[in-house]
């Protein structure tokens, strides 16, 4: 029998709460198949500070290094509980960052993904979404301006200042923009480059490097997108993409539109990948406001548990029943709060709920090789 070890950072919030229903599916899938999951818990985030000093704690990153992928929830702390964490060890800088960099996750897949039926969810009008949402964004995860030299002090007139460099070389763009394009190729052979050439030197050198690698792509259709004009027709025509491919602050920013158009992150799973070791994490925070409160929406944490074994352990048949099992529970009229209101004529379940429904539908699943 197969035996793969994952890391588990639960991480702040309700990390810990959703983390706890992807487990709930990933036993089943052990159960479902021959295979074994080894399940690595450690300390990441917030609360790995406040229990080892570290956001991200010497003994997690060995976790990490021995793990053949890594599931990781959401991290952050309330503002006030992060200002008691010293700058650079508050959670993004502590441990996310470097997470990233220690395993070179340079590609980051986001699906953007809202079927017909579920077109209540979200807050565009039905004629908008049309047959459905259907896109991913392909962002580049390990370079610009959030890994670029930083530098904070009093400048020559007294003025306090921060300098921040986006730095990026043609190597880090063109295998970005190789990981779209083999995308586009699987899909609808259509990629579009969201960039901001008008202003950015950076979006230009990213412009010439994409016209070099589109030669080895003929197949496929390259449009071309400024950030801005992309912004607005994700609300007003967002069927009209299919794999976006940026850098790393424009898919920061787009993906949590994305989640918007759904009408919540917590439809918003993520694979991010490197070139030896993956991890897969929800693109939505660690909501402190509603943790420990049993109603955060752990979709997001399921569908990662999906994009997981299909990128990490090529269990594509099983992550598709996955993804059907969410979509089953919504379309028995079931909703997370996150999506619904009370008396909105949905029948509302809370977080531990969702997870059991998704068990019940898998159970139904047949069981496909891959």
């Amino acid at each position: 029998m197969k035996t793969y070890k994952i890391a588990v950072l639960a991480g702040d919030g309700i990390g810990p709460e959703i983390t706890r229903e992807a487990i709930k599916v990933l036993k089943l899938v052990e159960q479902r198949n021959e295979i074994s999951f080894e399940l690595l818990p450690a300390p990441f985030g917030g609360c790995a500070y406040f229990e080892t000093g570290h956001s991200f704690p010497q003994e997690t990153k060995e976790i990490c290094d021995q793990a053949d992928a890594i599931l990781k929830g959401p991290i952050g702390l309330s503002h006030e509980k992060s200002k008691a964490i010293p700058v650079d060890e508050q959670p993004e800088r502590g441990a996310l960052l470097p997470l990233r960099r220690r395993y070179n996750t340079f590609a980051n897949f986001r699906p953007v993904y809202l079927p017909k039926e579920l077109a209540h969810f979200s807050p565009l009008k039905p004629e908008i979404i049309g047959d459905g949402i259907d896109l991913i964004m392909v962002r580049e995860l390990v370079g610009g301006l959030y890994f670029g030299e930083k530098q904070t002090g009093i400048n020559d007139e007294g003025l306090r200042y921060v300098k921040e460099t986006l730095e990026y070389d043609e190597r880090q763009i063109r295998r970005i923009l190789h990981e779209g394009f083999k995308l586009a190729q699987k899909r609808k052979k259509i990629l579009h480059n969201i960039h901001k050439s008008n202003v950015l030197k950076s979006s230009v050198l990213w412009n010439e490097i994409l016209e070099e690698v589109a030669e080895e792509y003929s197949n496929v259709e390259v449009i071309n997108f400024l950030v801005d004009a992309a912004a607005t027709m994700l609300c007003l025509n967002p069927t009209q993409f299919d794999v976006m491919v940026m850098e790393n602050m424009f898919g920061d920013i787009l993906s949590d539109q994305g989640g918007g158009i759904l009408g919540s992150l917590g439809l918003m799973p993520s694979a991010c990948l490197g070139d030896e070791k993956a991890y897969y994490e929800p693109s939505h925070g660690s909501a402190p406001d509603i943790a420990g409160k049993n109603i955060a929406n752990p979709y997001s944490m399921i569908g990662s548990v999906a994009m997981m074994l299909e990128n990490s352990f090529g269990m594509d048949k099983e992550a598709k029943n996955i993804w059907a099992a969410m979509q089953n529970v919504f379309g028995e009229g079931y909703s997370t709060a996150d999506l619904s209101k009370s008396g909105s004529g949905v029948k509302m379940i809370n977080t531990d709920q969702f997870g059991n429904k998704v068990v019940e539908a898998l159970v139904k699943m047949p069981i496909t090789k891959s």
